[in-house]
């Protein structure tokens, strides 16, 4: 006579392997989201380098249209600190026409509206430019310096050994942009 044998395959999983499985299903998601996040943090520090860089590049261009006689109304070592007043004369419109003194006046205006993010609001708080922005323009000889100084999000060596623009820390960045205007 033959015996029955009892068959013991197992059929679906155990509880220690659906935990298992589990665990390297919530470590994957967790790191997807710390990678976001350092992401996110990487994209905001490179839009802000950008944006520093953008207006070193514009107020130094404004400088060249506006002719290396008027060199000297550019150069302040606080822009960013408070916005001045709008000018009583606006050059922003072919009826207007300015001197090149006004041109000056509305120049600085507007790069520092940009710098401090006046331009862009909501509500009544300024929500564009730089954090903490802050800049400098220094010229030797007609070789002029911008620097464009503000806060990252995150610390690292500071720079005001460098350049001492804007407040120091050590979350402090800065772009420094050199032109010669003949």
């Amino acid at each position: 006579m033959k015996k029955a044998y009892k068959n013991n395959n197992q059929l679906g999983m155990t509880f220690i392997e659906v935990l298992v499985a589990l665990f390297i299903l919530v470590t994957g998601v967790l790191g997807a989201v710390a990678m976001q996040a350092t992401v996110k943090k990487g994209s905001f520090d490179a839009m802000q380098r950008s944006l520093a860089s953008a207006l070193a590049q514009d107020i130094i261009e404004r400088m060249r249209s506006n002719g290396p006689a008027t060199i000297a109304g550019y150069m302040k070592t606080d822009y960013g600190v408070a916005l001045d007043a709008v000018p009583a004369k606006r050059c922003n419109t072919v009826a207007s026409l300015c001197t090149p003194t006004e041109m000056v006046i509305n120049d600085t205006y507007e790069w520092e509206a940009a710098l401090m993010g006046a331009n862009v609001t909501q509500g009544t708080t300024k929500t564009g430019g730089l954090v903490g922005g802050r800049a400098c323009i220094s010229n030797t000889l007609n070789a002029i310096t911008v620097v464009v100084s503000w806060q990252g999000r995150v610390d690292i060596s500071d720079s005001k050994k460098v350049n001492a623009c804007g407040t120091g820390g050590d979350k402090r960045r800065q772009v420094v942009v050199e032109a010669f205007i003949n």
